[in-house]
């Protein structure tokens, strides 16, 4: 029986799903407050994830590395944090300057550490 490697798959399913769910709850809390047009924006956000968190999964493109799968994520992800910056009227009013923006630096980590990886690189062969 060939292992399905279960918890990988979850783990980047459940992890990027993670996360997202500020933009959902964002989006929510937007509805809430009469803000239908951004919170249809962060809801556009969140469908967009849904959709490249399934689309580049490692094991539907197991030959590709990792960092041409995780590239589209993270540019919803930093799309999420433009529509964020926008809804709280800029850097300046949350109190962050522009330096602040290397504080965004450790979560490209991934991209960094498993960025050549591939999925097939995970296969293990029992003889």
């Amino acid at each position: 029986m060939a292992n399905e490697r279960k918890g990988e798959k979850s783990g980047w399913t459940l992890g990027w799903s993670g996360g997202f769910i500020w933009v959902l709850l964002l989006a929510v809390v937007r509805l809430a407050q009469g803000d239908p047009l951004n919170a249809l924006a962060g809801g556009i956000l969140v469908i967009l994830a849904v959709i490249a968190i399934r689309a580049v999964a490692p094991w539907r493109h197991p030959a590709r590395p990792y960092w041409t799968l995780m590239s589209p994520l993270y540019l919803i992800l930093f799309l999420a944090l433009a529509w964020l910056l926008w809804l709280s009227g800029g850097m300046a009013q949350l109190g962050l300057s522009p330096w602040s923006l290397f504080l965004l630096l450790p979560l490209l980590l991934p991209l960094y550490l498993n960025g050549k990886r591939r999925w097939v690189d995970g296969d293990h062969t029992d003889t």
